[in-house]
């Protein structure tokens, strides 16, 4: 169900009818009264206006005059994002860090980087043991807390419909990525990049 959107009229004929009845309280359109009351319906239009964009604005994807707000409580912005991110790369840490409710598998990376905007695959790492593949890394013990994070050389960040006027139409890199998802691993792990 939509919010409900009234304009001045409406608030003007609600504030009419909610006039006593009698010869004092005309309700013409070229009265007095009606003028001094449609002096104040614009003020309630917007309002109304206001609070229905509060509802739009007050869910993390679409914030957009709330950011700051979001941001403050989740301690953002941070040096991830560098020094001057788009509206869009901004919103998206939102999320991603609301969404972010810990975990360790390969499906809770991937799904970070996706509400980054990233697209990833994650490689995991074995020490050497008796039996392994003819062909494979050797590695040592260490091996077993190291993982590989596969993205692109560069990814694409393209301007959304919505996004804040001013913003560019594409940006590029895998810095925020990088960031982030070394922020979330777990101390005990060593994460690897690696960009084709």
């Amino acid at each position: 169900m939509p919010a409900p959107n009234y304009s001045a009229a409406d608030y003007l004929s609600a504030l009419q009818v909610h006039l006593p009845r009698g010869r004092v309280w005309p309700r013409d359109p070229d009265a007095q009264q009606t003028k001094v009351l449609a002096g104040f319906t614009p003020v309630f239009a917007r309002l109304n206006a206001r609070a229905n964009n509060l509802l739009v604005d007050a869910f993390p994807p679409t914030t957009y005059e709330l950011l700051p707000e979001w941001e403050s409580t989740l301690g953002l912005p941070d040096p991830c994002a560098g020094e001057a991110p788009t509206t869009q790369q901004r919103v998206a840490q939102v999320v991603a860090r609301l969404t972010a409710t810990g975990g360790q598998s390969i499906a809770y990376y991937t799904a970070v980087a996706a509400a980054l905007g990233y697209a990833i695959t994650i490689t995991q790492f074995v020490p050497s043991r008796f039996g392994k593949n003819f062909g494979t890394l050797f590695g040592g013990t260490a091996w077993a807390f190291a993982w590989q994070v596969n993205a692109p050389s560069f990814t694409v960040a393209t301007l959304q419909f919505g996004g804040a006027f001013g913003s560019p139409f594409a940006s590029w890199g895998n810095n925020v990525l990088q960031c982030e998802l070394q922020r979330f691993a777990p101390a005990h792990t060593t994460v690897l990049f690696s960009y084709s």
